[in-house]
C-alpha cells in the first residue's frame, strides 16, 4: 500500500521526446504512415479471406501468390475508374469530404508507443524512442482528431445533393455523438487509474498487470464503442446497403471513394492501436512469454508485440463482420444512450472512489465488496420488476376493422388498424394441377 498523499501512477518522463534531429523525425512519420497503409492492405485482404472462410466460400485467390494482391488489385481498379462530380452538388466540398475523412485517420498514430521510451533501438547510429511523439494530454489529441473526421463524412452527404446520402450522414453524425460519449468515459477511468494521459506513461502504468483486467468495464465499453465509432457491421448504419445504396459515399467513384473506404479502414488500425495502449499493455509482452524470457520487452521485440495485438483486434473486426446482422436504428441508439453511456457512468464513479481511497491508504475492499453487492441487488430488483410489469401487461385488443376506401380514396392504414386481407384466385401453377389431377383420381378409385 503507497504511503498517504502518494499517486499510485507511472511517472511521466517525457523529456525524451523532441530531441530526435529533423531526418529522424521525417523517417518515424514515414513508417507510420508506410505501417498504416500496409496494414490496411493486409486487413482487407485478410478479412475477404476470414469472411469466404466462415461462410464456406472460396475468397480471393487470382491476384498473387494465394489472392495477397487482391486489395493492391482493387485499389488500382478504383484509381483508373471515371472520376465523376456530381452537377447538383457543392464542388468545393464535394471534393475536400474525403479529404477531410483520411487525413485524420493519419494523425492519430503519431502519439502511438511501438516500444518503450528509453532510446533502446539505433536507427543509422542515433538512439531514439519507438514512438513519433508523446505530450502529456496525448489521449486528448487522439480524441480530438477522431472527431474531425466525422465532419468529412456529414459534408459528403450534405454536399451530394442527394437524399440517400444525407440520410447517412445524418446517421453517422448520431453515431458518432452516442458512442463518443461513452468512448471518453471509459478513457477516464484509465487516466484516473494512471494518474496520466500520456500514451508512453499508460503503457507504463501496465507493468504489472493490464488495463483490461483492472477495468474490465471499460475495456468492454471501449470495444463496443470503437465498433460503433468506425461503422462497422453491425453498427454499419451510415452505409446501410439494404437502405441507403451506401450511404454517404453513394455519389462517391474512383479515388474519392477509395478514400473513405481508406479511411474507413486506417480507423480501424488507429482504434486498435489505442485499446492495445490503454487496455492491452502496449507493446509489452503478454504474461506468458515474460515468465521465462527476461528480453521480450528489449531491442525490437515490442513492435512485433503490439503489431500482433493489433491484428488480433482486426480479427475480432473481421468475426462481427461475418457473425452479426446489423442493428435496427432504434437498437443502436439504445444501445449507447441506455446501457453504455450510464454504465460508464455509474463505473467511473467507482473508478475515483476507489482511487481516492487507495491514495489516502484506507483498506478499501470492504467497500468493494459492498458497492458491488449494491449493484447486484439493483440488477436482481430491476430483473424482477421487469417479470412482474411483463405479466401484468393486458393483452392486446383486437385491431378495428379499417376500409382503405371509406372516404372515396384510398389511404394507409394507422398504427393498430390492418388492411383487410387480399382476395386471391388459385394458383394455376403445374405443381397445383398436377396435385388437383392426383386427388381427384384417387376420389375416383
Amino acid at each position: 500500500m503507497a504511503p498517504h498523499g502518494v499517486l499510485l501512477a507511472a511517472t511521466e518522463d517525457l523529456s525524451v521526446f523532441g530531441t530526435d534531429p529533423w531526418w529522424l523525425v521525417i523517417v518515424k512519420a514515414l513508417f507510420c504512415f508506410v505501417f498504416l497503409l500496409v496494414t490496411v492492405l493486409v486487413a482487407i485482404v485478410w478479412e475477404r479471406k476470414v469472411v469466404a472462410w466462415m461462410q464456406l466460400r472460396i475468397g480471393p485467390n487470382r491476384h498473387g501468390p494465394w489472392g495477397m494482391l487482391q486489395s493492391l488489385a482493387d485499389g488500382v481498379k478504383l484509381a483508373l475508374k471515371e472520376d465523376l462530380v456530381v452537377t447538383a452538388s457543392d464542388k468545393v466540398v464535394y471534393v475536400l469530404a474525403p479529404v477531410i475523412c483520411a487525413i485524420p485517420a493519419f494523425m492519430a498514430i503519431a502519439v502511438i508507443p511501438f516500444g518503450p521510451a528509453d532510446h533502446q533501438i539505433s536507427i543509422f547510429g542515433t538512439r531514439t524512442t519507438m514512438q513519433l511523439t508523446d505530450f502529456p494530454v496525448a489521449m486528448i489529441y487522439i480524441l480530438a482528431v477522431a472527431s474531425i473526421g466525422i465532419y468529412g463524412i456529414v459534408l459528403a452527404g450534405w454536399a451530394s445533393g442527394s437524399t440517400y446520402p444525407l440520410l447517412g450522414g445524418l446517421r453517422s453524425a448520431a453515431q458518432m455523438v452516442s458512442y463518443e460519449i461513452a468512448m471518453g468515459l471509459s478513457f477516464a477511468a484509465v487516466f484516473l487509474d494512471a494518474g496520466t494521459m500520456s500514451t508512453s506513461g499508460i503503457v507504463a502504468a501496465q507493468q504489472h498487470t493490464w488495463f483490461a483486467c483492472l477495468l474490465p468495464v471499460s475495456f468492454i465499453v471501449y470495444i463496443v464503442s470503437m465498433v460503433g465509432e468506425t461503422n462497422r457491421a453491425p453498427f454499419d448504419l451510415p452505409e446501410a446497403e439494404g437502405e441507403l445504396v451506401g450511404g454517404f459515399n453513394t455519389e462517391y467513384s474512383s479515388l474519392k471513394f477509395a478514400m473513405f473506404m481508406l479511411a474507413e479502414y486506417i480507423n480501424m488500425v488507429t482504434v486498435s492501436a489505442v485499446a492495445s495502449t490503454l487496455f492491452l499493455g502496449g507493446w509489452r509482452a503478454p504474461w506468458p512469454v515474460t515468465a521465462f524470457w527476461a528480453g521480450a520487452n528489449h531491442g525490437w521485440w515490442p513492435l512485433v508485440w503490439i503489431i500482433v495485438k493489433i491484428q488480433l483486434l482486426l480479427f475480432f473486426f473481421i468475426w462481427l463482420r461475418g457473425t452479426l446482422p446489423r442493428l435496427r436504428y432504434d437498437q443502436f441508439m439504445k444501445l449507447g444512450w441506455k446501457i453504455l453511456i450510464p454504465v460508464s457512468l455509474v463505473w467511473l464513479v467507482m473508478v475515483a472512489t476507489v482511487r481516492a481511497l487507495r491514495n489516502r491508504g484506507v483498506d478499501y475492499t470492504n467497500v468493494i465488496l459492498v458497492v458491488l453487492g449494491a449493484v447486484l441487488v439493483v440488477v436482481l430488483l430491476s430483473v424482477l420488476w421487469d417479470m412482474v410489469r411483463s405479466r401484468r401487461q393486458p393483452e392486446p385488443e383486437a385491431p378495428a376493422a379499417f376500409d382503405p376506401l371509406a372516404g372515396g380514396f384510398p389511404v394507409p392504414p394507422l398504427p393498430g388498424q390492418e388492411l383487410p386481407p387480399t382476395p386471391r384466385r388459385r394458383s394455376r401453377t403445374p405443381q397445383t394441377v398436377n396435385a388437383a389431377a392426383l386427388k381427384g383420381g384417387d376420389d375416383d378409385a
